[in-house]
């Protein structure tokens, strides 16, 4: 069994047609037909289902992909193991971020990663949550910024810090008038939330069963620009992350933004990878940059 036959048949899964996964795999198509036949033949089972029009892979086929994408991953970590001993700090580093954090916290962190890691490429991905964690444990990213608590025991977590919510209302919102509120004071308010599979959505949802509110059921945003764009039209209220009003990144136009008592509710935000990284230590040293954030971007 050979590695490059493994990515093909990975690229053939992605795909679902031989030519365009040879092209990928910058072979040609009998190239990669081939190669997938011995590894049928040296596993004693089919793997594809071949149709002139339509490939698709075996229950065992797809059960082999999975284990390939480890197995192809450790393999990455073996070539990275051995470049990061000649030089730490050097190479690429792929961390990803969810939506609604990304854009509010790397422009503060991103120049000091820069002055500290002078040699290291970062390659940024955004995207949610689940998808993170799917994409840290397949490999395609080394780390990731997730909301605790993430029920992984196959991954290291640095707490890195906790972020507050604050209130956002309508100018002319009765609670518009107090200088801070409780999360009581919610009780029976209707939140306009975001759409499923973002985890702000789960943490605002949390904040609702304490505070006995609810989600405003006919309508779901998906993104925070557009909570923000409905709460200064006076269509309802949400929740926003700290962050997310901090000036110069966020408008806060047409909004009052209210602070909550203690307790305040908040996020705890973690990096996180894989237990078995050889980049583990880089990671950790990489953790020191987002703890360093200026004092007034977390106060509420």
């Amino acid at each position: 069994m050979n590695l490059r036959a493994l990515q093909y048949l990975i690229k053939l899964a992605e795909l679902q047609h031989f030519s365009r996964a040879a092209d990928a795999c910058y072979v040609s198509q009998p190239t990669l037909s081939t190669q997938i036949r011995k590894l049928e033949d040296e596993l004693g089972v089919q793997l594809v289902e071949r149709a002139p029009r339509n490939v698709q892979l075996t229950p065992v086929g797809k059960e082999v992909v999975a284990r390939a994408k480890h197995v192809l991953r450790d393999v990455e970590q073996i070539h990275a193991a051995a470049r990061r001993s000649r030089d730490p700090e050097t190479g690429t580093l792929r961390l990803g971020l969810f939506p609604t954090l990304a854009p509010y916290l790397l422009p503060h962190v991103v120049p000091g990663i820069r002055a500290r890691f002078p040699k290291l490429k970062l390659e940024l991905a955004e995207e949610k949550t689940a998808d993170l964690l799917r994409m840290i444990d397949d490999g395609e990213l080394d780390a990731g910024l997730v909301a605790l608590p993430v029920d992984d025991d196959g991954l290291e977590k640095e707490v890195l810090f906790e972020e507050p919510f604050v209130m956002a209302l309508p100018e002319n919102h009765p609670l518009a008038a107090r200088q801070t509120i409780d999360v009581h004071d919610l009780d029976g308010t209707e939140l306009l939330l975001l759409e499923d599979g973002h985890c702000l959505r789960d943490q605002a949802l949390e904040v609702c069963s304490m505070a006995n509110a609810r989600e405003r059921v006919d309508f779901h945003a998906t993104s925070m620009e557009t909570l923000r764009q409905m709460v200064a039209a006076d269509v309802g209220v949400t929740l926003l992350p700290v962050m997310a009003v901090r000036p110069p990144i966020a408008s806060t136009t047409g909004i009052a933004l209210r602070s909550f008592k203690d307790p305040a509710p908040r996020r705890t935000i973690a990096l996180v990878w894989r237990k078995t990284s050889p980049l583990g230590e880089l990671i950790r040293n990489l953790a020191d940059c987002f703890r360093h954030l200026p004092d007034e971007l977390l106060a509420a």
